[in-house]
């Protein structure tokens, strides 16, 4: 090492060059690094949504879910199958085990489905599959605004904008919501059909035949090849009209003769506004880890072209854009950042103005590296990411703290700069070895956590560690060389007032405390070891927690209905809560939908499509400020409370993984009306019990349907052929798309057939409603038919194959998650479960015991990597005890900073005490490895330890005062996510810091061989 720390003092031009190329490479990765809100996070889940208008919910079940399930069970490495089934949708979501690679699962699904979709009942109207990652979240979502244009044109508008979006650099795709697909209306003549006795499935079948768009073949002539082409698709509505039905002597029946044909809208499954405003939503998702400001420059300069291209009328509004939250992000992270160099700073003034300058060289340096390998590693600049180089920010300069000061302290003793230089490093680089090993220890099992919480967090180790193992190479070579330049060999020190300061402080306070607990080892050990175990009382009063609030300023409302409700009466639902909103003067923008969700624009909030009684209103507040948004969302859920005929759950984003909501129970059994009655005794529970709010039941509510109770036997005498009883109602009821027409521009448009020129028939209508026979006559249904009413499921969920009944809740916001949950747990013991049926729980306790059981296996890693790293140094279990003994105190300290904060112990507060375990023991090292050395010179015991408590508590103060220095940002940030995880290192230096400086010394004492033991051997 010496020759290493020569080669860079010497050949000074050399490290002068390394030295601003490196400055170079740092500024270039952080412009070329794509920059995005949250980690690129791959999940392994995947799913399928079917939309079948008409369907209950059995229905659904049987045709679309279990098929589905069936054919997605044969995949390998399936963990989970989940499945539900509702009035006209059926979803199911396969969690794949953790490792596998999600784009091959995804394949292996959507292949599936391919196999499954062909089976499908006709009438299903979308089939969307999805995949779980960061890159779901849309970057931008527009909405074209306009109370006044057709339908067909904001449609066209919204088309154009859409395939323009989808052209963008980085845009993976782009989708339209809210706009009634344009259709091609043919609409029955009752009258018309009976003159001719002419079947509605006979039009049906004719125009199917007449609009298939079959290839014929080829044909050769003169040597060359020749397609033929014969009618194909429709092209025009004329075209339709003069489809024939039935040819006669000198005349020909059309579908013009007996029905109405015209350019119309299929029924608004889907309602949005913006702002209160009829719009047409329509947003675009970037591609996996590209960088959203790249994304969104190249889509404003295709948004400002096509703005002026609309027609008058019409108006784009750029609601959501996720680069200003990342952009908010960035510079509040940026101001911490800075914040945290100019405390960094003030906390190396002891060591005088030019020594601090040469170790505040430490950190553009080391960042460069460190930012340059997060990029090569596939990683992006995200809030995770930023968090991790403003924590490495106040452990990157330790080792250059105690080089500096080492050479510092050479010159006051007289050597020339080079001399000093070279000296100072040799001294004490296996002491900054160690210190590093143990910070790398302590922070790579981080990188190792399993699950989804693993992939989330990822970044956050990735940019510490490359941070400081580029600290350590810094502070082994650039940083010799400049204090061989910078440094002052006159009176270096003498002068400086803060450190003259400190050493007073050291030599009036430290020092008669230190000898005092040298001459009591034993009591300082044992009182100060129970001081540390007292305060793991303070667990229980701290309560546990998963992932916190997001601290942006956006949310969602959901708005469920009765199961059955038009989406008419569930828009009536959104625009009360639109009203609510819209009366406050800190709500910058919303989105209203009706019958779906908003457009996916948080990463682990998934879209829910074609639900008739749900809605979803998504906005954001101007600012989100900790102190006071809680009773901002206070007040708007007392306004929506007052809603009686829906129910209103306001509730922010979270961090981490999906979850279904923070409290999740699960009966499990085969009887849906069992598990109804059960899942009742649930909500009741969930009610009662403090802490709960928004508690939803699925399966309380039942979906009437109109029962025919066909007469079969009556309908076979009438000469009505099997099947046509169904079919000839799906014609008169939902309608039948028969064909595709095709306009100038090649946009395909559906063909279809109903009996009736406007929306679903009232339910008496059916009794006027007739069944063709298989002569042509027409026979009423009501003469075959017994129209009643009946009940079923609203809603049937599934999880691997078993019917399964989750009753949901959230938590009020002075509570936690799994305090209320423990108390859920000890009620429902009261419950009496049938043979064959079960609960579990679901939610955030299912996400944590997934999440904190990968934590174990990290803190055993880090601790015993730790005491390997300290064996290899020491060679010695004794002195191994000696600087091992430190991390109660640690721990002490971050506890009662998390009790103080008013923080739980949480997944990232968790990580903060694995990260101490390394950051407090590299302190105890330094004070070890200088009472050795002295120790080796022929220093007495007590006078060593006395010596190196004192001359090394400097560097130790210095390096907790700098790490202290680069968290208090974090903690000012007030962030749900990191704050916590910089309260718990903050409180774990002061503590080790204050103790572990009486306390080492005094196990040293102890455990060290005396000095005759030492002398005999």
């Amino acid at each position: 090492m010496e020759q290493v720390v020569r080669f860079f003092v010497d050949r000074w031009q050399f490290s002068l060059v390394l030295f601003v190329m490196l400055v170079a490479l740092g500024g270039n990765a952080i412009v070329s690094i794509p920059k995005s809100e949250d980690p690129t996070v791959r999940f392994p889940i995947a799913g399928v949504t079917v939309v079948l208008p008409g369907a209950d919910a059995e229905q659904i079940e049987k045709l679309i879910v279990v098929p589905l399930e069936q054919a997605f069970n044969r995949i390998e490495d399936v963990k989970e199958v989940r499945s539900g089934a509702s009035s006209g949708v059926g979803s199911v979501t396969v969690e794949f085990t953790y490792g596998s690679d999600p784009e091959r699962k995804y394949d292996e699904l959507v292949r599936e489905l391919n196999v499954v979709r062909p089976n499908f009942p006709t009438g299903v109207v979308e089939v969307r599959t999805f995949k779980a990652n960061t890159a779901n979240a849309n970057i931008v979502v527009l909405a074209l605004v306009s109370e006044t244009a057709p339908t067909r044109q904001l449609e066209a508008a919204a088309r154009d904008l859409r395939d323009m979006l989808e052209r963008g650099s980085g845009v993976q795709s782009s989708q339209i919501w809210g706009a009634p697909e344009s259709e091609v209306r043919v609409s029955l003549d009752l009258d018309r059909l009976s003159q001719f006795q002419l079947s509605p499935l006979a039009v049906v079948d004719a125009l199917q035949r007449e609009g298939a768009d079959v290839p014929i073949g080829s044909v050769a002539s003169g040597g060359r090849r020749f397609n033929v082409t014969a009618t194909g698709p429709f092209d025009s509505l004329d075209e339709i009209r003069r489809t024939a039905l039935r040819a006669s002597p000198g005349s020909t029946l059309t579908v013009g003769d007996i029905a109405q044909v015209e350019w119309d809208n299929d029924e608004s499954r889907h309602l949005t506004r913006y702002n209160g405003k009829r719009a047409v939503l329509v947003s675009a998702k970037g591609k996996l880890g590209v960088d959203v400001f790249v994304v969104r420059n190249n889509l404003y300069k295709q948004i400002d072209a096509f703005r002026s291209s609309l027609p008058e009328g019409i108006v784009l509004e750029t609601g959501f854009d996720q680069s200003k939250t990342v952009a908010h992000r960035l510079t509040s992270l940026g101001r911490d950042f800075g914040i945290a160099v100019l405390l960094v700073l003030f906390t190396l003034l002891p060591l005088g103005f030019r020594a601090a300058i040469v170790v505040m060289m430490a950190i553009p340096l080391s960042l460069a590296i460190g930012v340059f390998w997060v990029g090569q590693l596939g990683y992006t600049m995200n809030q995770l990411s930023i968090s991790g180089f403003v924590i490495a920010l106040g452990l990157l300069v330790d080792d250059s703290i105690v080089v500096t000061e080492n050479i510092a302290r050479h010159l006051r003793n007289g050597m020339r700069r080079r001399e000093a230089a070279i000296a100072g490093v040799s001294e004490i680089n296996v002491a900054v070895l160690g210190c590093t090993a143990t910070l790398i220890f302590a922070f790579l099992p981080l990188i190792a956590l399993p699950e989804g919480a693993g992939d989330f967090i990822r970044s956050l180790p990735v940019a510490i560690l490359t941070t400081i193992i580029a600290s350590l190479i810094v502070s082994l070579t650039i940083i010799p060389f400049l204090a061989s330049r910078l440094l002052s060999r006159d009176g270096h020190g003498k002068s400086n007032p803060f450190l003259d300061g400190v050493m007073s402080a050291i030599h009036a306070v430290y020092r008669p405390v230190l000898k005092l607990a040298l001459r009591f080892p034993v009591s300082t050990v044992v009182v100060s070891l129970c001081m540390a175990l007292s305060s793991f009382a303070l667990v229980p009063r701290l309560g546990f927690s998963l992932f916190p609030e997001n601290d942006s300023p956006y949310f969602l409302v959901d708005v469920e209905l009765p199961q059955g409700v038009s989406v008419t009466e569930t828009d009536k639902a959104v625009r009360y809560v639109e009203s609510v909103l819209a009366k406050r003067d800190d709500i910058a923008f919303q989105f209203a939908n009706s019958g779906s969700s908003n457009p996916q624009v948080y990463y682990n909030v998934f879209e829910t499509l074609g639900v008739p009684d749900y809605g979803q209103v998504y906005g954001a507040f101007e600012h989100w400020e900790a102190e006071t948004g809680p009773a901002h969302v206070a007040e708007i859920r007392k306004e929506l409370e007052k809603y009686p005929a829906a129910k209103l759950t306001f509730r922010r984003f979270e961090n981490g993984p999906p979850v279904e909501a923070p409290i999740a129970i699960r009966i499990w059994g085969k009887d849906i009306e069992t598990l109804s009655q059960l899942a009742a005794s649930v909500e009741k529970i969930l009610l009662e019990t403090p802490g709960t709010r928004d508690v939803s039941n699925p399966s309380a509510a039942r979906l009437i349907d109109v029962a025919l109770n066909v007469d079969v036997e009556k309908a076979a005498l009438l000469g009505i052929p099997a099947g046509s009883i169904d079919q000839t109602l799906r014609v008169a009821v939902g309608g039948s798309t028969v064909a595709q027409i095709r306009d100038p521009t090649g946009e395909a448009y559906p063909v279809r057939v109903r009996m009736d020129a406007g929306t679903p028939p009232d339910a008496d209508a059916l009794k006027h409603m007739y069944v063709w026979t298989g002569q042509g006559g027409a026979v009423p249904l009501s003469e075959i038919a017994s129209i009643g009413f009946g009940s079923g499921p609203a809603v049937v969920n599934r999880v691997q194959q078993e019917r399964v009944n989750t009753v949901l809740s959230y938590v009020l916001p002075d509570y936690l998650a799994a305090d209320v949950t423990q108390d859920v747990a000890q009620r429902l013991e009261a419950i009496n479960l049938p043979p064959g049926y079960r609960i579990t729980f679901g939610g955030q306790a299912e996400a944590a015991s997934e999440s904190f059981s990968g934590l174990g296996a990290a803190v055993l890693v880090a601790l015993f990597g730790v005491l390997a790293v300290l064996l290899l140094e020491f060679g010695s279990f004794a002195q191994m005890t000696v600087v091992a003994f430190v991390i109660p105190f640690g721990i002490m300290g971050g506890f009662i900073a998390l009790y103080i904060a008013q923080y739980p112990l949480s997944f990232i507060a968790m990580i903060g005490f694995i990260a101490l375990i390394g950051i407090e023991i590299k302190n105890s090292i330094l004070l070890v490895d200088f009472a050795n050395r002295l120790r080796s010179e022929g220093v007495p015991l007590r006078e060593a330890v006395e010596q190196a408590g004192e001359i090394r508590f400097l560097p130790v103060l210095l390096t907790s005062a700098t790490a202290i220095g680069g968290m208090i940002p974090l903690v000012w940030e007030q962030s749900p996510l990191f704050s916590p995880l910089a309260v718990v290192i903050i409180g774990g230096l002061i503590s080790s810091t204050l103790l572990a400086r009486i306390v080492t010394p005094a196990m040293y004492m102890l455990l060290t061989p005396k000095d005759a033991a030492a002398q005999k051997s």
